[in-house]
């Protein structure tokens, strides 16, 4: 797979994603559906806590990914839902610094919604992955 960054405007680079990315001699496309803070069990976890809930959010994106044979590098596109973008920005230094470990600035785009599904839960991150 090649992928090669679109990025009419360097402002997002800084902000750890490409504006946009080209994805050339991929074989598999991994659509992976919203991953939030929940156990294995299907419960919620971390009330109240953005931070704990991010990185469990997170490390559930990575299960989805890791069981398609797949991981954080084969992101091309993130999506992040939070019932508070303030206080998701006071802790997105933790999701960029997962990307960048990984290698990866994948297009993004933040929205801020009155709610999630589950009603304790503040993000959900949703991702497309190439391979």
């Amino acid at each position: 797979m090649q992928r090669t960054a679109v990025n009419p405007w360097t402002w997002s680079v800084a902000l750890g994603y490409n504006q946009g990315e080209v994805v050339a001699g991929h074989t598999r496309t991994l659509y992976c559906a919203g991953q939030t803070a929940m156990s294995g069990d299907g419960e919620p976890q971390h009330p109240g806590d953005m931070a704990a809930q991010l990185a469990l959010s997170l490390d559930n994106l990575e299960a989805v990914l890791g069981e398609a044979g797949m991981s954080l590098a084969n992101l091309v596109r993130l999506n992040v839902f939070a019932t508070d973008v303030y206080l998701l920005f006071q802790h997105y230094g933790l999701l960029a610094a997962r990307l960048g470990a990984a290698g990866v600035a994948p297009a993004t785009t933040m929205l801020g919604v009155t709610r999630l599904a589950i009603p304790t839960l503040m993000v959900e991150l949703e991702g497309t992955a190439v391979a």
